[in-house]
């Protein structure tokens, strides 16, 4: 089925990943802007485009399910309506720390017999020779750290008992998610055509698989990673698939540090340094993404676009929020839905002002 209004007008809903706190930050948006524009809901697009965790946002509005229902049980832990637990994502992939162990052993078998058979030729230090040969152990590391069965299998047995179609062809609005060819490097959209086969849960995992984090997900005698490395937003896919105008919610923009106050395990911080590692890790993909994100949407900017673009995100100051671990804090998880609706209303009330052509094209009310 696809979604017009009365004169016609096609609407993409584009929803890129941001882990846990991301889709958080899209439900409050998507919250806002159903009672922020009259006419406007979550089955009111005609495409859905998801990429990492804004595919599963993706895939219960398109499979029917109402955004304030997601909504409210986010606000409440006592909900049962979404029951994901920390231990349906951190799975560890113990089939790759055995392959790690085996081929780590070969690795140094290998380089022992190596190093007793080499002569140091040109006088080269001897500890430059043994460098040289545990190099071989990078290629036992393993593929990533945790695997997305569980959460797969979570993710069935939730549109199962929600009455979400667990099958691209069943959708009752056009879904696709997009992962990225581990092998190839291309971005596979699941849903489209050769690729309707795959269940929706499985399509949803295999775009989650952030790499480090995740081992690529497979399907068939394919591997797939996260559907975000390449195109963010899919502006493209929502242009050729027709639409006039399309909505990205994205959560992923750098973290400003310009208000101070970077919360840690150890106390308050002022840089994102002081978080450590993995968030230093996560900034450099919030930097990467937003300028690509940046990079799509300047193409349908210009007066001879057909396509319009509206990108509902958080300010880089405000994402200090997204800092706080929403899963073991109820408070963080409140302050993020809340904060998410509130800046999106205020920031659809300016938008309604500056496109009043649209707006009347497409019958819509800002409320």
């Amino acid at each position: 089925m696809t979604a017009l209004d009365d004169r016609g007008f096609k609407l993409a809903l584009c929803l890129p990943g941001g882990g846990f706190t991301g889709a958080l930050y899209q439900v409050g948006a998507l919250a806002a802007l159903s009672d922020g524009i009259r006419g406007v809901g979550g089955q009111t697009f005609s495409v859905y485009l998801g990429a990492g965790t804004g595919a599963t946002v993706a895939s219960a509005l398109a499979g029917g399910t109402a955004v304030d229902r997601i909504y409210k049980a986010l606000l409440d832990p006592a909900d049962p309506f979404f029951p994901l637990e920390r231990s349906h994502i951190l799975q560890i992939d113990l089939h790759e720390w055995r392959r790690t162990l085996d081929t780590g052993w070969v690795a140094i078998r290998h380089g022992l017999a190596r190093l007793s058979t080499r002569q140091v030729v040109g006088g080269a230090a001897p500890h430059l020779t043994i460098l040289e040969q545990m190099d071989r152990l990078n290629d036992s590391l393993p593929a990533g750290l945790f695997r997305l069965d569980k959460y797969e299998r979570f993710l069935a047995e939730f549109f199962l008992r929600r009455g979400i179609p667990n099958t691209f062809r069943a959708m009752p609005r056009n879904l696709l998610i997009a992962a990225s060819d581990l092998d190839t490097g291309d971005r596979v959209l699941f849903g489209a055509s050769g690729f309707e086969d795959v269940p929706v849960s499985l399509a949803c995992s295999a775009s989650m698989a952030l790499p480090l984090f995740f081992s690529p997900v497979r399907i068939g005698d394919r591997h797939y990673l996260d559907g975000g490395l390449g195109h963010v937003g899919h502006l493209d896919i929502a242009d050729s698939r027709g639409a006039d105008l399309a909505i990205v919610v994205n959560p992923l923009v750098p973290v400003s540090t310009e208000k101070g106050g970077v919360p840690t395990g150890h106390g308050v911080g002022e840089s994102v340094r002081d978080k450590g590692m993995l968030w230093t890790y996560n900034q450099a993909l919030r930097i990467g993404a937003h300028a690509r994100l940046q990079q799509e949407t300047a193409r349908y900017s210009g007066p001879n676009s057909r396509m319009r673009v509206l990108v509902l995100e958080p300010r880089p100051t405000d994402a200090l929020l997204f800092m706080h671990n929403p899963a073991a804090n109820i408070a963080a998880r409140r302050a993020i839905l809340e904060y998410a609706y509130r800046t999106t209303r205020e920031r659809i009330a300016e938008w309604s002002a500056e496109n009043h052509e649209t707006l009347e094209r497409l019958g819509w009310l800002a409320t």
